[in-house]
């Protein structure tokens, strides 16, 4: 599903990411843990496609993303992967019903199927009662739980998660974590989280750390 290669990624003479390898399979879920400015959220941003590496690849179902091109690259995120961004990316003039569904909108999905999902994903994060509430009537908290919903309502192949849990209390932190878990393991997808709460990296498969560049067992 998700196999890497000597990845590198360099910021002027600092090398933030190394000859870094990892390979996941299908229902697969690791947890990157390291500290601010070890490379957690580029090596996510690589992945997606968002950054292009100056080393090694990336492959998505035996697809090198680094050798597309940017419009094949969107186009392979907005079908194949869910991420969660540690920003939110809410778009503020559209009610949390239209943000989540934003994702189905754009691969044409259709409105009954896009309803039905939406429901099921706000109602799993615990806003099924806010589907019409614009995202300035929100707490940053319930603000990163719409951009969960967001990230798995099109069932992605590979679901990348950014210190998903971080503005959360920690009942909501270990629903949302379930949420993510039960989302990977049951539609057979891939998923990396980086964080640094060891609680939420208990949460997978296996836990790696990401160390000068590269990831090792932590």
């Amino acid at each position: 599903m998700l196999s890497i290669l000597g990845l590198t990624r360099r910021f002027g003479a600092r090398a933030i990411l190394h000859d870094l390898a990892l390979d996941l399979g299908a229902g697969e879920y690791v947890a990157v843990v390291g500290e601010s400015g070890a490379g957690k959220s580029t090596l996510l941003n690589l992945i997606a496609g968002l950054d292009v590496p100056d080393g090694g690849q990336i492959r998505i179902d035996g697809t090198d993303i680094a050798a597309l091109d940017e419009d094949a690259r969107t186009r392979l995120r907005r079908t194949r992967v869910g991420f969660v961004f540690q920003a939110f990316h809410i778009l503020p003039h559209l009610n949390l019903a239209q943000n989540v569904e934003l994702p189905l909108v754009l691969l044409g999905t259709p409105p009954s199927e896009r309803t039905v999902r939406v429901r099921e994903l706000l109602t799993a994060v615990g806003l099924g009662d806010r589907e019409a509430s614009l995202p300035r009537e929100l707490s940053g908290g319930e603000l990163q739980r719409v951009a969960v919903a967001r990230a798995l309502v099109h069932r992605p192949a590979l679901v990348l998660a950014d210190e998903p849990t971080g503005n959360l209390d920690p009942d909501t932190a270990d629903r949302v974590l379930a949420l993510l878990a039960r989302a990977i393991k049951a539609r057979g997808a891939a998923g990396v989280l980086v964080t640094h709460s060891e609680h939420a990296a208990a949460t997978a498969d296996r836990v790696l750390r990401l160390d000068h560049g590269r990831l090792v067992p932590a």
